[in-house]
């Protein structure tokens, strides 16, 4: 009588999550244009995780995904004035585009491309030093734009203040697709451009571990905002990133299970296709039995008829005391359908991915309690310059991948300057730490291996002020 009892509310759980997760599909692919994720309260607020599946596979013209102002890379909704400024820059007519430009972003402030290519529209011919910047603008619009307005903030508050020594620095934004096949690609384009001095990315960790030995056998600095696979680390002399790998994320999980949560025994849940949430799998089991705690059961959620329900009463039998969602953009749908069956049962970690609003739609009530370790939360420390001023360069709150892609561009630009425009000299100073690069974040400095030296932080879903009446809070110190 109790198992039937257990299975009635499972299947409705189940249906209930299907239908959310159905509604959810739909509403973000209505709301990834250029309002970026305004709709679900703060400005940049989590959409796809670090490390979403790659677009699709068709590659077409390596060329017809560059643009410092020729094209448009996120056509939908674009204002009137907007594309009359890429007219404009196509007949080398600078300050009608300016105008145009500034007219688009007192119409929506909230557009990166746009204040990107106004910066470019305002240097027009002059001397200038060109960086890049590789964003899925089709597969993963909005994270895209979250990207974009830190690599765009940085541009303007740098070219604002005379540049760099009296030299304005252009952007150039490039479509990756997030795809692997499309990234090397991109990075043999780029490398071979001569005026590129340095890129900011790419997205996902398959991706950029699929561009990066092109930009290290070119000699051209590749900073990846948002790339936390544990592979990237020592991947090359010009390979480097901002936000801090998956041994960090592991470290602050396992510490956190067993010294916040006191419990010891632990089920993952990841997806065996992705580098990334293999990377994080692999570094949570060697942090939390580096602890003394272990793993006890392992779940594929790529595998072919993953059954939720199935594993979690294997877990459960296994003795777990404790879910770790080790899922990717790709598997975020059966791991939500994990959240629901386990009805706040046991408590549920995650990684950054995690740190998306589909958990707060779709997850609700069942994902409360849910701690989440993210790069950087706004809420930490609301009072920052840099928070202070990104409110009024974008009318609103942005989340950890703007602020690395910031601290990218930042010390990128520095790097730029100290290097004289020098590719080999660029990344001899990253890795020299010469001067301190003060970032959205803190300081910007990177390990030998190419890494950030940064802890993460944790994150909890409790009730908040949302459209979903639910938020992500800083976990309270113990």
């Amino acid at each position: 009588m109790s198992q039937k009892n257990e299975t009635l509310p499972l299947i409705l759980s189940l249906l209930v999550t299907a239908l959310l997760l159905g509604a959810g599909v739909w509403w973000f692919g209505k709301n990834t244009g250029l309002g970026g994720g305004t709709s679900t309260g703060p400005i940049g607020s989590p959409s796809a995780g670090s490390n979403p599946s790659p677009g699709g596979g068709s590659t077409g013209r390596v060329s017809d995904r560059l643009s410092t102002g020729e094209r448009l890379l996120f056509p939908e909704g674009a204002s009137p004035q907007k594309q009359e400024a890429l007219q404009a820059l196509a007949d080398r007519d600078y300050q009608r585009a300016i105008a145009s430009l500034e007219a688009s972003l007192q119409a929506n402030r909230n557009d990166p491309e746009a204040l990107i290519y106004l910066n470019n529209a305002r240097i027009g011919e002059q001397e200038s030093y060109m960086i890049a910047v590789a964003v899925p603008t089709a597969a993963a619009a909005n994270s895209a734009l979250e990207i974009l307005r830190g690599v765009a903030q940085a541009q303007d508050e740098v070219n604002q203040a005379g540049g760099l020594e009296g030299t304005p620095v252009k952007v150039m934004i490039v479509n990756d697709d997030n795809s692997p096949d499309v990234t090397p690609q991109v990075a043999d384009a780029l490398v071979k451009d001569r005026s590129v001095l340095g890129v900011i990315g790419h997205f996902g960790s398959d991706a950029t571990l699929a561009a990066a030995p092109v930009y290290e056998a070119g000699r051209l600095v590749m900073i990846s905002p948002t790339s936390t696979s544990i592979q990237l680390s020592g991947a090359g002399q010009y390979i480097f990133r901002t936000v801090p790998s998956d041994r960090f994320t592991a470290a602050a999980l396992s510490r956190y299970m067993l010294e916040r949560l006191r419990v010891q025994r632990a089920a993952l849940f990841y997806n065996s296709q992705s580098a990334y949430s293999t990377s994080l799998k692999n570094e949570f089991t060697t942090a939390v039995f580096g602890d003394g705690g272990q793993v006890v059961g392992e779940f594929d959620l790529s595998a072919a008829g993953f059954d939720s329900v199935a594993s979690f009463d294997q877990a459960t039998q296994q003795g777990a005391e404790v879910l770790v969602l080790a899922a990717n953009t790709a598997t975020l749908d059966p791991a939500l359908q994990v959240v629901a069956i386990n009805r706040q049962r046991l408590p549920i970690l995650g990684g950054d991915s995690l740190y998306n609003p589909r958990v707060l739609q779709v997850g609700g009530e069942s994902a409360v309690g849910m701690v989440v370790a993210v790069p950087w939360i706004l809420l930490a420390d609301p009072n920052t310059p840099f928070v202070r001023s990104s409110r009024q360069y974008w009318g609103g709150d942005v989340n950890w991948r703007t602020a690395m892609s910031y601290d990218a561009a930042i010390a990128l630009m520095n790097a730029i300057s100290v290097g004289k425009a020098n590719r080999t000299a660029i990344a001899e100073s990253l890795r020299s730490n010469a001067d301190t690069i003060e970032g959205a974040t803190g300081v910007v400095r990177f390990l030998p291996s190419g890494d950030r030296n940064q802890a993460m932080q944790l994150v909890e879903i409790r009730p908040g002020t949302s459209q979903f009446g639910y938020n992500f809070y800083p976990v309270s110190q113990p």
